[in-house]
């Protein structure tokens, strides 16, 4: 199985939000995911758009995976079908499939609870996206940022990294990095989260730069959001010490 795009949806009290980290595969079907953001509240729909690229005569496949279990069918579902497919224990109308063309298809969980917090899969023929879906029932904190810059021995080369260090109470956040003021689209590392002993979580993100830019004092920042709560952090050589 391919995975082409990655998409991240969180469900959160009272809302709902949804995130999506595209990373596309050359070479391959890819599976797109849209809106990047969508806000619903607590009880009413997630919805969840699938696109299935160049494939137009294979059904949009979902799946639910509850973390540490299997993942469980939920429909299948083909433009030309009158009828969709549940998989056992999902019915309509909680879990309904739609399509808009032969390739965009939409996945809507209806008055979403607690208990639909999973990973979902959207599958066809020989590609695949997951999304995760967590609700949770309180209110959440900004990330709490940390960012490090590049040692010594790093900038007696030609480039060096930024470390930022993202903790927060949930494992899945929204990282991006800016370079005076303007978005970077490459250069960055983003590691999965690693729960810690006081059940918080914790995410390293990297980004490579160029050593004169950071020798002229050029301003980097890393945003972390979460849900609608959004942390920066902002470092310069001038305001730091390098070790």
């Amino acid at each position: 199985m391919l995975f082409s795009n990655e998409v991240l949806i969180k469900v959160l009290f009272p809302l709902l939000h949804v995130f999506s980290l595209f990373a596309g595969v050359s070479g391959v079907t890819v599976v797109t995911q849209k809106p990047p953001v969508v806000s619903v509240r607590k009880g009413e729909t997630a919805t969840m758009d699938c696109n299935l690229g160049i494939v137009t005569n294979e059904p949009a496949w979902w799946y639910k995976q509850i973390p540490g279990g299997v993942p469980q069918y939920v429909v299948r579902f083909r433009h030309d079908w009158s009828t969709q497919y549940y998989g056992s224990g999902f019915s309509s109308p909680k879990f309904t499939c739609t399509h808009q063309s032969t390739t965009d298809y939409r996945l809507m969980i209806k008055n979403v609870e607690e208990e639909d917090s999973a990973v979902y899969y959207c599958k066809t023929w020989d590609t695949s996206v997951k999304q995760y879906l967590t609700v949770t029932t309180s209110s959440l904190s900004p990330p709490v940022l940390t960012v490090f810059p590049p040692s010594s021995a790093e900038l007696q080369s030609n480039t060096a990294s930024l470390v930022c260090l993202s903790s927060q109470s949930v494992p899945f956040v929204d990282v991006s990095w800016l370079a005076a003021g303007s978005p970077v689209s490459s250069g960055i590392s983003t590691s999965t989260a690693v729960q810690r002993p006081d059940q918080t979580y914790q995410i390293s993100s990297f980004l490579t730069i160029q050593t004169s830019d950071w020798n002229m004092d050029k301003v980097y920042t890393c945003k972390v959001s979460l849900g609608s709560q959004t942390s920066e952090k902002t470092i310069k050589m001038s305001e730091c010490s390098t070790e």
